[in-house]
């Protein structure tokens, strides 16, 4: 059966019209007429869109411009005021001269399809939303731990750095930790949890517990791995108020232990001296008493400044004298490691205001981790220690501990400060740097921290010359608000 061009016209399943350059609609199909109604003498924005002017961007119009076909996506609405989404096909009709004397307009509806790429939109737009609020740090990881994408608090805490690695942005380390949780979801495609400690772009150290989950693609490999990372800082804060008191006990009870048998040891010398009238063991045993004593003290006092807000003594120290105190108290272990110290008094060095034994502790404090830097590092073969006094000329005390020892990678720096951390392993309590930065914060100075990676580490403490009875927070001693 053979249908006429004027039945294949009108046969059409879309909305098929003929339109002049005026837009006026000269010809329609059945489906056109059935769904808009009469055509006649009218134009298509009025038949379409029930507009009194013509669309801003209209196809026809393009096409009478141009020549050529072009398509495009609207919205139009039926005799019965239903709204139609239709894709637009426009092709000229050309006369026997070539010149184009109207153009055809096909319209398909694909309300259907328009609907379901809207619930797609909007239910992409709402997962995006939920990725955004989420009240943890979320970002997505490449197999190559390049972060792809991350949510707000993500870019807030530590910035859009899209296709770094993950422990650069992290860590700021230059490879790979080990384990990582990450790594691990990807090979086995699992779910993982673990708790680190990270860095944020404003040098805030966080305790996160981290937890991956695998993000699969169109065949079900994992393709990504998506990183959820909550900031449990406070808790670990607040535990660790419960926790340090069997860690503190812990860490000190096996010192104590050997400052208690030093303590027998001489009392036995004395008693012994007293007994045969040996004045040489009397003053032996003597010594071995005192230096003991003296090692529980300091020990004491370093509790005390952790287990409370301990206001510090004031007294006019002379900078060289506290310098040459803290050089003979350390001398000894550093002979035995074979360090060489050397003391640099500047003649702006000066007096200052402070606890005599808290300044002298702090610096110990930071004279022994020199020390232990230069223990641990095998790389060269003399080791030397620096300790500098002097003025900063803005008012304020300035000595420095300088080694040539192992140095610190950025992400030892960033937690050198914190409560228990320890680059030193099992031989560290993690208290010793934590007490010294809590002195000259209770002096109302710093200390500042530089180091290189097999170069050595320098601390820089600054204090003020006059006390002005400031606390760490700030407060002045006769504060009326202290509690």
């Amino acid at each position: 059966m053979e249908l006429s061009g004027g039945q294949c016209f009108d046969a059409m399943p879309c909305y098929l019209s003929v339109q002049d350059r005026s837009l006026r609609v000269i010809k329609a199909n059945r489906r056109f007429r059935e769904a808009f109604g009469n055509y006649e003498g009218r134009y298509c924005y009025q038949v379409y869109k029930q507009r009194a002017e013509p669309c801003e961007d209209c196809p026809v119009e393009r096409t009478f411009r141009d020549g050529q076909g072009h398509h495009s996506e609207e919205r139009v609405t039926c005799l019965d005021q239903t709204e139609v989404s239709v894709i637009v096909y426009t092709e000229p009709i050309r006369d026997e001269r070539g010149e184009i004397a109207a153009v055809m307009e096909m319209s398909t509806d694909i309300t259907d399809l328009a609907r379901l790429q809207n619930l797609l939109r909007e239910g992409r737009a709402y997962c995006r939303t939920l990725f955004e609020q989420v009240p943890c740090f979320v970002s997505i990881q490449d197999r190559d731990l390049n972060i792809v994408d991350a949510n707000r608090l993500h870019r807030e805490a530590f910035g859009s750095f899209l296709g770094c690695k993950c422990y650069e942005i992290y860590k700021h380390r230059t490879e790979e930790c080990d384990p990582c949780v990450v790594r691990q979801t990807f090979e086995d495609g699992r779910v993982h949890e673990r708790e680190e400690v990270v860095t944020s772009r404003q040098g805030r150290t966080m305790n996160v517990l981290v937890r991956t989950t695998p993000v699969a693609g169109p065949s079900g490999q994992v393709e990504a791995v998506m990183e959820m990372s909550a900031d449990i800082t406070q808790i670990r804060e607040l535990q660790s108020q419960l926790e340090s008191i069997g860690l503190l006990i812990s860490s000190i009870s096996h010192g104590l232990k050997g400052l208690l048998n030093g303590l027998n040891g001489g009392m036995y010398l004395v008693n012994k001296g007293l007994e045969a009238g040996n004045g040489d063991r009397v003053r032996q045993g003597w010594e071995i008493v005192q230096r003991n004593i003296e090692r529980i003290r300091s020990m004491v006092l370093d509790i005390l400044y952790y287990a409370k807000d301990r206001e510090p003594g004031s007294a006019v120290l002379s900078a060289a004298a506290v310098l040459d105190q803290v050089c003979e108290q350390i001398g000894h272990r550093a002979r035995e490691l074979g360090v060489e110290v050397v003391k640099d008094v500047a003649p702006d060095a000066g007096e200052f205001e402070g606890d005599e034994k808290a300044v002298r502790a702090m610096l110990v404090n930071l004279g022994e981790n020199a020390l232990d830097a230069c223990r641990l590092d095998r790389k060269k073969t003399a080791h030397r220690i620096t300790l500098r006094a002097a003025g900063d000329g803005d008012g304020r005390a300035r000595f420095e501990i300088e080694d040539n020892g192992i140095g610190m990678e950025q992400e030892t720096r960033e937690r050198a400060f914190t409560l228990f951390f320890s680059s030193k392993g099992s031989e560290g309590t993690g208290l010793g740097l934590f007490i010294a930065n809590r002195i000259a914060r209770a002096h109302g100075g710093e200390i500042r921290l530089e180091s290189e990676v097999g170069v050595g580490t320098s601390f820089v403490v600054t204090l003020p010359r006059n006390r002005t009875g400031r606390h760490e927070d700030g407060r002045q001693e006769n504060d009326p608000d202290r509690r």
